[in-house]
């Protein structure tokens, strides 16, 4: 048994590891893309870059800030009693919120972790379940910010690289990578928090990352090639996919944040995140899964086939074979959905209808009794429906 929860808590650490290090390579990026994009006098791409740097941290701090109050600034850890409510709103103000969270859950958690390893020491129940709950916030904040700003910096990446601006190639494949891992370990961290749900094996996780990977990489790379040749209509493409996928996200009625304009909020962020990746926010939709999937490859094939009209009446130099190229952004799609049959029919984590009734049956407790605090106490975390896809 003791070896058993040190092999468990050296995983959780491993996986903590990972996350911190995907947080500071994307920091890194950022940093990286800005300095690249100024020095070259790349004035529109590096005011771009900005645009998505800000926008993504406003929308992270709204959210963070609104989490704060639904759960009215009960604090549950000593570093986050230190500041005051107006403080805390100045933090979010600055831009700030995001990091103070970091520190407090990831950076505490990693520290509390390496300590475990080292001396085998066993924290108390009720100590581990307020960390998962605070982690939790962090995480789906950080989905939030992946798809608000690194997919759209990995898209911007390709256009310029595309656009035969000099740039490191290497750092959109770091981008790429970054966000392909980053999805799968916040899907290992929620199955690891609920525990009704069967946790990845190594294998699943592999195949989680690469049909992820591919997906995403295949929908960037249309964009990007769109955006190379015909660059103003791209915006207006982002809005009118962006009008379907939010009717759609209406249509799903969700319910996520605790007031109807944070749900409106909310609503909004899943046509973006849908603009670039798939996941589900209610139960049942699997079918609506296959429409959007039918949906993007669509326009895939509509973006990569005006990028091939628009190389075959201007063809450059960099570009030889542009029918090649695009019937090989769409195959790539296709190979991502095949991975991701794959992996939902033979690879997806399931439990069996009697461990999960009995699962149940040992977490209730009288309702008169006090029970030490939960991950799945956590309201945006039972209804955050990222692991049930």
């Amino acid at each position: 048994r003791h070896g058993a929860t040190f092999k468990c808590c050296t995983r959780d650490f491993l996986f903590t590891c990972v996350n911190l290090l995907s947080f500071l390579l994307d920091i890194g990026l950022d940093i990286w893309a800005a300095v690249s994009l100024y020095k070259q006098k790349a004035y529109v791409y590096f005011s771009l870059l900005l645009l998505f740097l800000l926008g993504s941290s406003m929308l992270v701090q709204v959210y963070s800030w609104l989490w704060y109050r639904y759960d009215d600034f009960k604090m549950k850890t000593k570093i986050e009693k230190k500041p005051s409510q107006c403080q805390l709103k100045l933090l979010h103000v600055f831009q700030l919120g995001i990091f103070f969270r970091l520190f407090h859950d990831d950076i505490c958690a990693f520290i509390d972790k390496a300590c475990f390893v080292r001396t085998l020491y066993r924290k108390r129940a009720d100590d581990e379940s307020v960390a998962k709950f605070l982690r939790q916030d962090l995480r789906i904040l950080r989905f939030i910010e992946t798809f608000s700003e690194s997919a759209p910096q990995l898209a911007l990446m390709l256009t310029i690289i595309l656009d035969k601006c000099r740039m490191q190639f290497s750092l959109a494949i770091g981008s790429t990578l970054s966000i392909a891992s980053f999805l799968t370990t916040y899907d290992h961290s929620m199955r690891t928090f609920l525990p009704e749900k069967e946790k990845h094996h190594m294998i699943s996780l592999v195949f989680y990352f690469i049909w992820n990977l591919v997906l995403i990489s295949s929908r960037i790379a249309a964009l990007a090639l769109f955006a190379s040749v015909l660059p103003c209509f791209i915006f207006a493409h982002f809005i009118c996919s962006w009008l379907v996928l939010f009717f759609f996200a209406w249509r799903s009625k969700t319910n996520f944040m605790d007031d109807p304009r944070g749900e409106w909020l909310y609503r909004t962020t899943v046509g973006l995140i849908w603009y670039f990746n798939w996941f589900s926010v209610a139960k049942g939709m699997r079918i609506r899964s296959v429409l959007y999937h039918a949906y993007i490859l669509i326009d895939i094939c509509i973006l990569c086939g005006l990028w091939c009209w628009k190389m075959s009446t201007d063809p450059p130099d960099f570009v030889t074979h542009p029918l090649t190229t695009a019937a090989c952004v769409v195959a790539v799609y296709v190979l991502g959905l095949l991975f991701k049959v794959i992996y939902y029919t033979f690879f997806h984590p399931n439990l069996d209808k009697d461990k999960l009734k009995g699962a149940t049956i040992t977490e209730e407790q009288p309702e008169d009794e006090e029970r030490p605090l939960k991950a799945t106490d956590n309201k945006r975390m039972r209804n955050d429906e990222l692991t049930k896809r």
